[in-house]
Protein backbone atom coordinates (compact mmCIF):
# COMPACT_ATOMS: atom_id res chain seq x y z
CA UNK A 1 0.00 0.00 0.00
CA UNK A 2 1.26 3.38 -1.17
CA UNK A 3 1.37 6.51 1.74
CA UNK A 4 1.13 9.58 0.30
CA UNK A 5 1.49 12.42 2.39
CA UNK A 6 0.23 16.23 1.98
CA UNK A 7 2.09 19.42 1.57
CA UNK A 8 0.70 20.36 5.33
CA UNK A 9 2.78 17.55 6.49
CA UNK A 10 5.97 18.23 4.71
CA UNK A 11 8.59 20.19 6.90
CA UNK A 12 9.68 23.72 5.89
CA UNK A 13 12.98 23.45 4.51
CA UNK A 14 12.69 27.78 3.08
CA UNK A 15 15.64 29.58 4.84
CA UNK A 16 15.51 32.85 5.25
CA UNK A 17 17.54 33.82 2.50
CA UNK A 18 15.67 31.60 0.03
CA UNK A 19 12.13 33.85 1.33
CA UNK A 20 13.88 36.85 0.93
CA UNK A 21 14.86 36.31 -2.56
CA UNK A 22 11.38 35.13 -3.56
CA UNK A 23 9.93 38.49 -1.80
CA UNK A 24 12.62 40.53 -4.09
CA UNK A 25 11.44 38.84 -6.96
CA UNK A 26 8.12 39.53 -6.71
CA UNK A 27 8.45 42.60 -5.92
CA UNK A 28 10.70 42.90 -8.89
CA UNK A 29 8.37 41.56 -11.19
CA UNK A 30 5.23 43.57 -9.88
CA UNK A 31 7.09 46.62 -10.30
CA UNK A 32 7.87 45.55 -13.83
CA UNK A 33 4.64 45.12 -14.80
CA UNK A 34 3.12 48.36 -13.31
CA UNK A 35 5.30 50.32 -15.21
CA UNK A 36 5.28 48.22 -18.13
CA UNK A 37 1.16 49.03 -18.16
CA UNK A 38 1.70 52.66 -17.30
CA UNK A 39 4.19 53.95 -19.50
CA UNK A 40 3.12 51.04 -22.55
CA UNK A 41 1.97 52.98 -25.92
CA UNK A 42 -0.48 49.86 -26.97
CA UNK A 43 -3.87 51.60 -25.88
CA UNK A 44 -5.15 47.91 -24.97
CA UNK A 45 -2.15 47.02 -22.50
CA UNK A 46 -2.92 50.97 -21.23
CA UNK A 47 -6.75 50.75 -20.97
CA UNK A 48 -6.62 47.08 -19.33
CA UNK A 49 -4.77 48.63 -16.38
CA UNK A 50 -6.21 51.95 -16.82
CA UNK A 51 -8.45 51.92 -13.13
CA UNK A 52 -6.67 49.55 -11.10
CA UNK A 53 -3.44 52.07 -11.46
CA UNK A 54 -5.74 55.26 -10.36
CA UNK A 55 -6.80 53.37 -8.00
CA UNK A 56 -3.20 52.93 -6.42
CA UNK A 57 -2.24 55.92 -7.29
CA UNK A 58 -0.15 55.66 -10.28
CA UNK A 59 -0.39 58.57 -12.28
CA UNK A 60 -0.47 57.71 -16.46
CA UNK A 61 -1.37 60.58 -17.78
Amino acid sequence: MTVSRSAATLPQTTTHTQRLTATLLACLLGLGLVFLAGFSHIEALHNGAHDTRHSEGFPCH
